[in-house]
């Protein structure tokens, strides 16, 4: 048995008001049942946990132990502004001419910590390719059930663009993919030869095979609530399980990352049916399908429109310069070539 870090504790004169600065550095909530004039104060976030104890004691010398922080949506100066906005100050410039380094601030009560580059910026530095990860299944889910949720209600059972489904049918098919590729990681030790043993069927002749449906009485609402549901289990395995968990799927043993990628592209592209199906917009963000390409279709084109190129890569469009599929399928495997 191990331990692990359940807050990182900060010593302050006033344990509220750093907090509610830090609420805000994070973008997460100061706890629900904390108030000023608290003694200790927590602000938890998905990615940490900090716990602000008023104490009688100044702050003397240097911290021995600092945050290191990344932005998660905008360059390192772009933080660093937003940050000396809400209150911190720059005690020392360590960014470099070629775009690498760091800076440190301080927040109201001088506690020091650093602003490093985030993903995005030391992939750009570097070449390195930008995983598909846990946020990405909880955006696009998040991007589609905005979506869907403006769809006409005398619409559900219009065939969802190309496909024989209807679009309820899709999106509950859509469901039923985040939930297995869930739970394809979810045994300690799993299948490496076949899915994990639910049972599969499908409501009519034709439809999608499914371990999961919605109810039908619950309605539109209903619907995407599974969605969301089963987007948000796969989110939590993809951030649980081990980098080294390796699981079954038809088009070859995936890894977490995998997964993550597949139940986003599923998400994208099944949403390009419903959109068609629905009358509603479809815009994904570039950026995301960029990542999806670089791990499930790293051979795809690299020179043009990010959405135009997985809808190629996918067998939805004509691209042009390069001939359409009629056949297709993702590179499940991990790229590094472990097994």
């Amino acid at each position: 048995m191990t331990s692990f870090v359940r807050h990182i504790t900060i010593d302050c004169a006033d344990a509220y008001t750093l907090a509610g600065f830090w609420a805000g550095v994070l973008g997460a909530p100061v706890g629900a049942d904390d108030s000023p004039g608290d003694p200790e104060v927590a602000v938890e976030s998905p990615d940490g946990a900090l716990l602000f104890i008023t104490v009688p004691e100044d702050k003397r010398v240097k911290n021995r132990v600092h945050l290191d922080i990344q932005p998660k949506d905008r360059t390192r100066d772009e933080e660093v502004e937003r940050l000396l906005a809400l209150g911190a100050t720059l005690v020392a410039d360590h960014r470099r001419p070629d775009g690498r380094g760091w800076a440190t601030l301080a927040d109201p009560e001088g506690n020091e910590f650093c602003v490093e580059l985030g993903p995005a910026e030391r992939a750009a530095l570097t070449g390195a390719r930008l995983p598909v990860t846990a946020d990405d299944v909880t955006e696009v889910v998040r991007l589609a059930a905005e979506a869907l949720r403006g769809a006409p209600a005398d619409r559900w059972d219009e065939p969802a663009g190309p496909l024989e489904w209807t679009c309820w049918e899709t999106v509950e098919h859509l469901s039923d993919d985040l939930f297995s590729y869930a739970a394809q990681l979810g045994p300690q030790r799993p299948p490496l030869d076949d899915y994990v043993p639910y049972r599969w069927g499908a409501d009519r002749e034709g439809g999608p095979q499914n371990a999961v449906f919605a109810d039908r009485a619950a309605g539109p609402d209903g619907l995407l609530w599974t969605l969301e549901a089963n987007g948000a289990m796969l989110a939590a395995m993809v951030r649980t399980a081990p980098a080294e968990r390796r699981a079954f799927h038809s088009y070859g043993i995936s890894d977490p990352e995998g997964f993550a990628a597949m139940g986003v592209v599923e998400t994208l592209v099944h949403m390009d049916d419903l959109a068609a199906g629905l009358g509603v917009a479809w815009n994904p963000p570039a950026a995301l399908c960029d990542r999806v390409l670089a791990r499930l279709f790293p051979d795809a084109p690299a020179d043009a429109d990010r959405w135009a190129v997985l809808r190629w890569a996918t067998g939805r469009a004509e691209l042009p310069g390069h001939p359409r599929l009629t056949a297709w399928k993702w590179r499940s495997a991990p790229l590094d070539g472990t097994a």
